[in-house]
């Protein structure tokens, strides 16, 4: 059986041929997909890259890096495609990010972690800071949806300001979020020695030398971190550029392809990451990646994506599609419901796993958005 490491590394053989695909003019559905493959190992490069920094910058300032860094390859694909100006795309992504951590993610690790051990256990009163957290990001995307459908004639500047306006609150509640975990209630989340094992679990998880003992080279993590995030920006543009063709040669819409394939190709590594330590019984952990990288995503990735498109001049604001809106709401209210009791089973995984396959479902069916734009 191939290890993360080695599936990786022959991934990274993607990188070459999407950019030949790309000058060769060899059809946009292969260029798009080599991009997409070839940004997978990318995405656990930069992670790997990120914790081994962490490390060597401690638990706070570690968790600092993490916390920014985290959700960086969605971020950089958001941007390139906000930049093209695919906002609808954009906004896909990033229901699809909540939706799959939330289920997807969560779902394998309790599957996995199920089978193996027959009940886990993680710390309740995290998950529910967390689903308080993540019921505020719903409320947050629901209320300029909600103004733009019950009001008639409503210009589009008025819902991007007061989506502008409700990303600055985003971002100061993600701050606090990072102030609670981190300072003032940090025995909730075990920090210190608990947060130092969290970071080279994740590391040993992903690419990291396997030896324990082994000295962080930080210029060389640097140099990897910086040399990642350029090519995955550089696959980002081949990705984004092929993509409204591609799509409509696989048969795919665009709806779907922002919901369900680009969170999961951004979020390849960290899945793995989450479900690998949920096979050692480290629920704890994998529930922190999970539904913490849902919540970056809502209130950190989001909102900076819409004062980004607002310093652009992009149509980009929180008024959702209200079926991603639908989406997200039920994600959130399944997720919250399984993990409140702080506890975990095989058939709840595979309940969390039942409801991503409906909604993929349900984007793959849906006509909206055959077209970008």
């Amino acid at each position: 059986m191939l290890s993360l490491n080695t599936l990786f590394s022959i991934l990274l053989l993607f990188i070459p041929i999407s950019i030949t695909a790309h000058f060769l003019e060899w059809g946009s559905s292969v260029v798009f997909i080599t991009a997409c493959l070839g940004i997978i190992p990318l995405a656990a490069w930069m992670g790997t890259a990120t914790e081994e920094i962490a490390v060597v910058l401690g638990p706070s300032l570690g968790g600092l890096l993490n916390a920014t860094f985290g959700n960086a390859t969605e971020l950089i694909i958001s941007l390139v495609a906000l930049n093209a100006g695919l906002v609808d795309v954009v906004k896909a992504s990033i229901t699809g990010s909540i939706i799959s951590n939330l289920l997807l993610v969560m779902g394998f690790s309790m599957l996995l972690g199920g089978l193996r051990y027959k009940e886990q256990q993680f710390q309740p009163m995290v998950a529910g800071v967390n689903a308080s957290a993540m019921n505020l990001a719903v409320i947050a995307m629901l209320l300029p949806t909600a103004m733009d459908y019950t009001s008639t004639g409503i210009d589009e500047a008025i819902v991007q300001q007061l989506s502008v306006a409700v990303a600055v609150v985003l971002i100061g509640v993600y701050g606090l979020t990072l102030l609670f975990s981190m300072k003032t209630h940090s025995y909730l989340y075990d920090a210190g020695v608990a947060e130092q094992e969290i970071l080279t679990e994740l590391a040993e998880s992903n690419l990291a030398p396997e030896d324990p003992e082994h000295k962080v080279n930080l210029p060389l993590w640097i140099g990897v971190l910086l040399g990642a995030t350029l090519l995955v920006a550089a696959e980002s543009e081949l990705l984004v550029s092929s993509l409204e063709e591609a799509t409509s040669q696989l048969g795919l819409t665009a709806l779907f392809t922002g919901v369900i394939l680009v969170p999961i190709i951004g979020n390849a590594a960290e899945h793995a990451t989450a479900v690998t330590v949920a096979m050692k019984n480290k629920m704890d952990l994998s529930i922190s990646v999970a539904v913490g990288s849902s919540l970056q995503i809502a209130l950190f990735v989001a909102p900076v994506l819409v004062l980004t498109g607002w310093a652009l001049h992009k149509p980009m604001d929180l008024d959702f599609n209200p079926f991603e809106l639908v989406a997200v709401a039920v994600s959130v209210l399944i997720a919250n419901s399984i993990s409140s009791d702080g506890k975990s089973n095989w058939l709840e995984g595979t309940l969390l796993l039942a409801a991503y396959a409906i909604l993929a479902l349900a984007f793959y069916f849906h006509p909206v958005m055959g077209g970008i734009g």
